[in-house]
């Protein structure tokens, strides 16, 4: 009988449309930071790499650049965006605010097994930057920020958070090697994970904030030079 009740409950939930599940896939590639600033992004290549046909990778595309994570750069060219300086100041005004907020709140659920896993992530960032694999660093980084935020217990903060994340996850690239040879991201998950043991929401979000305005003046920097360089083809 609990076998059948199980059969019922899943003939009712509704199936999970390609087209959602690659969507997803693709926007949480863009928020790990998989693509960088500029990158060309085609149907053809996106199908491809996730294994599927172009259609569910076309409405994926058209439904990201719609929420303004993709533009059109042609015709048929659609890219990941640059974020302009007035863009970048708000984002990060905005992430100081929900991200902090986030962070102090974090310390009302946290348990052992959260602490744990922080450490282990943090140790696994830490390998990545030493050997220079900044896309592993960057994946990882993610589920690190992600885990505090999630221990909040706020979903429509985490959405609201996630959306940022979105626009600004691929200029993440601009970070390295300079982040990773000056260890700012190591100091602030460490003062970040030191919080949440002394269950001092404070002290969290003292350290995302610092992460997020250190990474904030890599960017601004990392702009400045590009816009100082000679555009391709001019």
């Amino acid at each position: 009988m609990p076998d059948e009740a199980d059969d019922t409950q899943n003939e009712d939930k509704p199936p999970v449309r390609l087209g959602e599940v690659v969507y997803q896939q693709t926007k949480e590639r863009l928020i790990r930071g998989a693509f960088e600033p500029g990158h060309k992004l085609t149907v053809r290549a996106l199908a491809e790499a996730l294994g599927v046909s172009s259609t569910p990778a076309r409405d994926a595309i058209n439904r990201l650049t719609f929420e303004g994570a993709l533009v059109y750069a042609g015709p048929k060219t659609v890219i990941v965006p640059f974020v302009g300086p007035e863009a970048l100041e708000e984002i990060t005004l905005m992430r100081l605010a929900l991200e902090g907020l986030a962070a102090e709140r974090s310390v009302s659920h946290v348990a052992q097994d959260n602490i744990d896993e922080l450490i282990k992530m943090q140790s696994q960032i830490s390998a990545a930057l030493d050997t220079a694999r900044y896309a592993d660093a960057l994946w990882s980084n993610k589920e690190f920020h992600f885990l505090i935020y999630r221990l909040s217990q706020m979903p429509h903060l985490m959405s609201t958070i996630e959306t940022l994340w979105l626009r600004i996850g691929a200029s993440f690239n601009d970070l390295y090697p300079e982040f990773a040879e000056a260890k700012y991201g190591v100091h602030n998950h460490t003062a970040a994970i030191e919080g949440l043991i002394d269950r001092d929401g404070g002290a969290v979000r003292a350290a995302i904030e610092s992460d997020i305005r250190d990474g904030y003046r890599r960017l601004r920097k990392a702009g400045r030079e590009r816009s100082m360089q000679k555009p391709p083809f001019s």
